[in-house]
């Protein structure tokens, strides 16, 4: 089997100390697999996804912003966490369409879908990005990503922990991180070499 990483994660250190200083290459690295990660593992979602969640999660009941950026990053296993300035404005774009209304409630405002709001979440129900009709209470409501999803989440957790290293670590704690992670990478293929 092949290395995706050889050329980044060989067997020596030379490629761990670039011309930046040391580290800088174990940075570049980390920023080249937390890439992957997101690309193929964990792809991004897009504008149309977060209205899609959206509606999917207003369908199922009435929720607060916080409430919908909490349940869309649990149904994803924590890979996907949209970001209050992309949820906040598709609820006032969804609002102005007149698919939901707000209340305030509490001192939040609780988002409810309308009539029109209801015919739209079921008409897009198949593009949810998880099983409609699923609540964050059991495993089966979190977003199939090919059972990568804590792997996903975990690479990238190690992507970051290790570009830490790089960044301010000193020369011999960035060996250390590059033989931890060539023993690492080592013992995930060791994985996929079992029967």
């Amino acid at each position: 089997m092949s290395d995706p990483f050889g050329s980044t994660f060989g067997s020596g250190s030379s490629n761990w100390g670039g011309k930046g200083g040391p580290g800088q290459g174990l940075w570049e690295a980390m920023e080249q697999l937390r890439g992957m990660f997101e690309q193929k593992v964990a792809p991004r979602m897009g504008k149309g996804d977060v209205r899609t969640a959206v509606l999917a999660l207003l369908a199922e009941k009435p929720m607060h912003g916080y409430q919908i950026i909490s349940e869309i990053s649990e149904r994803s296993g924590g890979v996907w966490k949209p970001s209050a300035g992309s949820v906040y404005p598709t609820l006032q774009l969804l609002a102005d369409e007149g698919l939901i209304t707000a209340e305030e409630e509490g001192g939040r405002k609780t988002y409810t879908l309308t009539e029109m709001g209801r015919a739209e979440a079921a008409s897009s129900a198949d593009r949810a990005p998880w099983p409609t009709g699923s609540t964050s209470s059991g495993s089966s409501s979190r977003r199939d990503f090919g059972h990568a999803g804590p792997l996903a989440k975990s690479g990238m957790d190690l992507a970051q922990a290790a570009a830490q290293v790089g960044r301010t670590g000193t020369p011999e704690q960035v060996q250390q991180a590059v033989d931890i992670l060539d023993e690492a990478r080592r013992r995930l293929y060791s994985i996929l070499a079992q029967d």
